[in-house]
């Protein structure tokens, strides 16, 4: 088990509804495939440049330890679910 932080960027345009739902949808999946360390929500923040024609997004930063092939299918489901406009995964 390695510890990773992801950093990810959800859209706000569809409303917070559907916020929370991507939201619940990345904590699930990062719980049944490793363990939370820690959850830092910063909310809705002001993006230095527009990612797909949008100028904010809610930003969440998990700390987590899971096995070294799963940071890259967070980022494959990532990338194939609507809501997300970006995700970024580092190894601490």
């Amino acid at each position: 088990m390695a510890k990773y932080e992801a950093c990810m960027i959800f859209s706000v345009a569809s409303g917070e509804e559907a916020l929370n739902a991507v939201k619940e949808k990345f904590a699930t999946l990062i719980a049944e495939n490793g363990t939370v360390v820690n959850v830092d929500e910063w909310g809705k923040r002001r993006l230095a440049y527009l990612i797909d024609d949008e100028a904010e997004g809610y930003y969440v930063f998990t700390t987590f330890e899971s096995a070294p092939e799963f940071p890259a299918e967070l980022e494959r489901v990532a990338g194939i679910t609507e809501g997300v406009l970006r995700v970024m995964t580092l190894k601490k």
